[in-house]
């Protein structure tokens, strides 16, 4: 996945919680079924932004970006860079 992708792919996933939420709000699904949902996502976006932050150093020091891969998100989990 290069930059564009990965960006885009932050970009759908926020929206995928927006309109998660929207869900919620308007009754279609219950809380428990949003936790959970929410849950995958927030591991999907904190893989997605550990990925571009590591491609973007790879590239920063001259290094091929294309030899970084996604994490496991226990690993990516709960990160605070």
């Amino acid at each position: 996945m290069d930059q564009d992708q990965i960006l885009a792919r932050i970009t759908a996933v926020v929206d995928d919680e927006r309109k998660l939420r929207d869900a919620v709000a308007s009754g279609q699904i219950d809380s428990a079924t949003e936790q959970e949902r929410l849950g995958q996502l927030e591991r999907e976006l904190d893989q997605c932004w550990d990925l571009l932050r590591r491609r973007r150093a790879k590239s920063e020091f001259g290094d091929n970006p294309d030899e970084v891969s996604v994490r496991p998100s226990s690993q990516v989990e709960g990160y605070q860079g």
